[in-house]
């Protein structure tokens, strides 16, 4: 049977799912391949959004406790975070170099402090570039000067600390794709999916017959769906990214603007290192001899 739930993807639809521990656990072991026993939301908020080059961004940050292939529990961070607009992933980066150098993000060991372990997973309702896998893992190996993986030792304290593990899920590519238990919890992000009304997603309850978490999922998006407030949360949202669209668009126009007046002028100085005057510049150009005066 068709259902219709609230669309995942909109910020306050997305908080409202990872606040409930069952779902968090639920999503976030599919996403790590692995059993997570315990988690805790730290923090979740904006990006500033005040300075020019600044990104629409929604973070969570958990503290998840994840069972190893010994099945001996870890101590893990993970930095959940979701994007609607297409942006700069640089600044995604330059946040986690700060959180590697928070003292919270510390545990002490034997002969020292070492960052906890911490992946990142990117949500994104955008592409990255010209690749074409909905999901992909970018792990981090260390290798000895031949370019060989070092197997000895590893996993270390102080190497697992010095960078992060990715997982970027491409929303745009998901297209319908269920094949695994990954694809089977996102395909509730599956825009294809979408209703009339954008901030609504069709789902066939009948592929989640037996599955109580994606069940229990379903049922707390239908919630969302039917809950006035969550609806005016969701239109204010629509409301702050067509304001964002539109000074996105204005700043790429004035770039595209800015780039042209540089081909202009260094026609212009090309022109001149030739022997023509103003005069005949001007008259090449249609423009008078104090436009081209500012254009230098």
């Amino acid at each position: 049977m068709v259902v219709y739930v609230a669309n995942p993807l909109y910020d306050a639809v997305f908080k409202y799912l990872m606040e409930d521990n069952r779902i968090s656990k639920t999503i976030l072991s599919a996403l790590l391949k692995k059993k997570v026993v315990d988690v805790k939301i730290r923090r979740n908020e904006y990006a500033n959004l005040t300075r020019r080059e600044s990104i629409s961004m929604f973070r969570i940050d958990f503290a998840a406790t994840v069972l190893d292939e010994d099945n001996q529990p870890h101590l893990m961070l993970i930095e959940l975070q979701k994007t609607w607009l297409p942006t700069e992933t640089l600044r995604f980066r330059r946040y986690l170099a700060l959180q590697y150098n928070n003292e919270e993000n510390m545990r002490k060991e034997e002969h020292g402090k070492y960052a906890i372990p911490m992946v990142a997973i990117y949500l994104l309702g955008h592409c990255v570039g010209e690749i074409e896998e909905p999901v992909i893992y970018v792990n981090h190996h260390a290798y000895n000067y031949d370019g060989k993986k070092v197997e000895a030792g590893i996993p270390d304290p102080f190497v697992e600390s010095l960078q992060h593990d990715s997982i970027i899920v491409q929303v745009p590519l998901l297209h319908g794709r269920v094949n695994n238990r990954l694809e089977k919890v996102l395909c509730l992000f599956d825009q294809t999916n979408v209703a009339d009304n954008k901030k609504v997603i069709k789902v066939d309850d009948k592929q989640f017959e037996g599955d109580n978490d994606m069940e229990y999922i379903v049922r707390r998006l239908q919630s969302a769906a039917a809950d006035p407030d969550m609806r005016y949360q969701m239109n204010a949202e629509d409301e702050f990214f067509s304001i964002l669209e539109e000074k996105d668009t204005l700043i790429m126009q004035l770039n595209e603007l800015k780039e042209k007046d540089e081909m202009l002028r260094k026609m212009i100085k090309g022109m001149q290192e030739n022997g023509m005057s103003l005069d005949e510049i001007a008259k090449m150009l249609n423009k008078t001899v104090d436009e081209v005066k500012q254009i230098l």
